[in-house]
């Protein structure tokens, strides 16, 4: 079943690489749990189908990237980029998108939480293996607000300036 506006996140593990050692984090991939990341937040999350593939890199992130400043001053606390890639590209791909400390690159690197939110897809036909469809989703203290998904091959509803207009 296909997470709706109203519903709350499921319960599920996300994993970042984070670059500098703080109280809590070590550094390489720390594995967090959603719920306790979202608790009294705004969080602007867009998945898409892989780091390093020609829409996600030309468009997706570098618009989030872009629009960062605006969707804080709209009330998002934390804009996240989920992904089924494992931390380690997640981070490679951060660092080349030039989005550290501005978007967090979420590894859902066996497709849990894709799954779990009803938004996998299977591109096995392209050597891919399951994956996130592309979509975006306002969220507020783990309750989802907003819900963008992207019809097949297309990139019209989940780019940053949708979510900009949806705030």
């Amino acid at each position: 079943m296909t997470i709706k506006v109203g519903d709350h996140l499921p319960e599920g593990k996300l994993a970042e690489f984070i670059e500098t050692e703080t109280a809590g984090c070590s550094l390489g991939p720390n594995t967090f749990n959603v719920s306790d990341l979202v608790k009294g937040k705004t969080i602007a999350i867009f998945a898409l189908p892989g780091a390093f593939t020609p829409t996600c890199s030309a468009q997706h992130v570098p618009g989030y990237v872009k629009h960062a400043k605006e969707l804080h001053a709209k009330g998002v606390d934390e804009i996240w980029c989920i992904s089924v890639n494992d931390s380690f590209v997640m981070g490679a791909w951060g660092r080349e998108q030039k989005s550290t400390g501005i978007v967090r690159m979420m590894a859902d690197g066996n497709a849990d939480f894709s799954k779990a939110v009803g938004l996998s897809a299977d591109f096995s036909q392209f050597g891919m293996g399951v994956r996130s469809q592309r979509y975006s989703m306002l969220i507020k203290d783990g309750v989802v607000q907003k819900l963008n998904v992207e019809a097949a091959g297309k990139f019209e509803v989940s780019n940053a300036e949708t979510m900009l207009g949806q705030l």
